[in-house]
């Protein structure tokens, strides 16, 4: 006997292989199994309709038709008491709470059982005599075999090249998206490495490169709906409403984890409670989401299989499947990405630590979800200007000792701020200042000195001689030739004097205007002035020179600002 709503297994978290239903039948029978009945089991009212034909085509006793809840409990009262061995498939159950009804009663014997597929992980799936099987993704080798199986049955095994286990990784190893990615390929005559390119392709959508029109192993769903397939369900438990905006928020943040404090930030908190989704007997005016509030709406979303969340892991406490938070982004509405991104980067910018050399692991997490948010965000964090959490990621890992990628990330950085900004704006000569402590860290003084100099010229035209970040940029350029004289001294006296005469230049004519500032680094550079003259056995004029340095360092309190610019580490 099959359901005439008979459908394939699952395929969102966790999954299944593909399974058809001339696979099916085969197996059940192979098994022994008399009636097997399969049941779309997303809403309640289709394990009804499934068990109400199962009836009607058993030619049950009470089972006429016109009564589908009647003609259902038939069917299970027929289960109860028949000796024919039966299964019954439920398959992508959600509503464990309303299916306790139509849940089929054990039998007298043993010769009957009950299997169901569901997303869900709470306490409802256990008990009452069920066993929980979790199943997961393919590992990188399963994805490859059924790849190579797929494209070998249809004559296209050329198709599967080098970049096969990229794509694999990809796809995350999930069945769904590999037998519509299969089929999309053999379809289209697209090879591995170009169906990658595709597929990474950010102006692409999962369901043009994932068609239902592909649907060759019998899933049955679009794979946006099958990945987000509980999210309606979720949206309905308490917290009612929190689920869609909560799943979009960390849609833009590192599939591989974020930290679960983000969500008991002020940002968050108040990104749930301003988008929270009105459900019927909500209140227009809903009270303000508290951090308890925020952590169970994680844990609701955990029961449905949508994230995984597990407090033990610190650091990396919220992970969901990449292609779940791809469909999450593809999903929504464009209108509010604007003000999730946004809530995204402020959390990020509000959890990073104070003091990052206690708290290393944390600030590693926090720097690969900053480049995952900049990665979908596009242009979203740099409209009024460049969002903090940018320039705390860059500066963080300087801190962190990792100068080339400093200077890397800073380039980048650079040439979005002058395509973005205009290369006026404020923070786009900030972004070309802060690449000189990159290149100083990188040993590339050279480099270190041209860049601020065009940085102190830049920033001399535009904002004026007075301006802090001015100031800053002429102090971090006369420090850095200071020290590059002080490594001249031993061969190049010379060069040491040229560059002991160009700090002056550059910061004493402001001597008067601000002398806890430029006092200290002028008075470094009298000091190698002096070096210089002793070195060429000029002894009364290096005495000048030292006379002259402690003079301009007579004012108390010397400010010690940074190398280059006003950094924008923190909000």
């Amino acid at each position: 006997m099959r359901g005439a709503a008979a459908r394939p297994a699952p395929t969102a978290l966790p999954s299944e292989a593909p399974v058809t239903d001339t696979l099916r039948t085969r197996l059940a029978h192979t098994d022994g199994i008399d009636v097997l009945v399969w049941v779309d089991a997303t809403e309640i009212t289709q394990i009804i309709s499934t068990y109400a034909q199962a009836a009607a085509k058993a030619a049950l006793p009470g089972a006429d038709g016109q009564d589908a809840e009647r003609d259902a409990a038939a069917f299970l009262d027929w289960l109860a008491v028949t000796d024919r061995s039966w299964l019954v498939v439920l398959d992508d159950l959600t509503d464990l709470e309303h299916a306790a009804p139509w849940w089929p009663r054990p039998p007298a014997g043993t010769n009957g059982r009950v299997l169901a597929t569901t997303r869900r992980r709470d306490a409802l799936v256990t008990g009452n005599g069920r066993t929980r099987v979790d199943i997961g993704t393919y590992t990188t080798d399963e994805a490859l075999a059924y790849l190579r199986e797929r494209l070998g049955e249809a004559g296209a095994g050329h198709l599967l090249d080098d970049r096969a286990d990229d794509l694999a990784e990809a796809l995350g190893g999930l069945p769904l998206a590999l037998a519509h990615a299969a089929a999309y390929m053999i379809n289209e005559d697209t090879d591995c490495t170009t169906y990658l390119r595709l597929f990474t392709d950010r102006a692409s959508r999962l369901d043009t490169l994932l068609p239902p029109g592909a649907d060759t192993d019998g899933y049955g769903r679009q794979v946006t709906t099958t990945l987000l397939l509980a999210l309606d369900a979720a949206q309905q438990r308490e917290p009612v409403g929190l689920a869609v905006p909560a799943i979009r928020l960390a849609a833009h943040l590192d599939p591989a984890g974020h930290p679960q404090q983000l969500w008991a930030t002020d940002t968050d908190t108040h990104y749930l409670t301003t988008h929270r989704t009105p459900t019927p007997g909500t209140r227009p005016d809903p009270e303000p989401v508290t951090p308890d509030q925020a952590r169970a709406t994680l844990r609701l979303l955990h029961h449905y299989a949508l994230i995984t969340h597990t407090t033990h892991d610190t650091h990396r406490a919220v992970r969901l499947h990449a292609l779940t938070a791809r469909a999450a982004r593809e999903t929504t509405p464009p209108a509010q990405l604007p003000a999730t991104v946004r809530a995204a980067a402020d959390a990020l910018a509000a959890t990073w630590p104070e003091h990052e050399h206690t708290a290393r692991d944390l600030t590693t997490v926090l720097r690969a979800n900053t480049d995952t948010l900049t990665t979908h965000a596009d242009d979203l964090l740099w409209h009024p200007g460049s969002h903090s959490v940018l320039f705390t990621a860059g500066n963080s890992l300087l801190r962190a000792g990792l100068p080339h990628a400093a200077v890397t990330y800073w380039q980048h950085f650079a040439a979005n701020a002058e395509r973005l900004l205009g290369e006026d704006h404020p923070d786009t000569l900030t972004t070309r200042a802060n690449p000189a402590t990159s290149h100083r860290q990188a040993g590339r003084t050279g480099e270190t000195i041209d860049l601020l100099r065009c940085v102190v010229e830049d920033r001399d035209r535009v904002l004026g001689p007075s301006h802090p970040d001015t100031m800053m940029s002429r102090v971090g350029l006369a420090r850095v030739l200071t020290e590059r004289g002080r490594g001249l001294l031993p061969g190049d006296t010379a060069g040491a004097w040229r560059d002991a005469a160009e700090v002056v230049q550059a910061v004493g004519p402001y001597l008067s205007g601000d002398q806890a500032v430029y006092g200290p680094v002028l008075a470094r550079a009298y000091g190698l002035a002096a070096a210089v003259l002793d070195a060429d056995g000029q002894p009364e004029a290096a005495a000048d020179f030292r006379s002259r340095a402690l003079q301009v360092v007579s004012t108390p309190a010397p400010f010690s600002p940074g190398d280059d610019a006003a950094d924008r580490s923190r909000p």
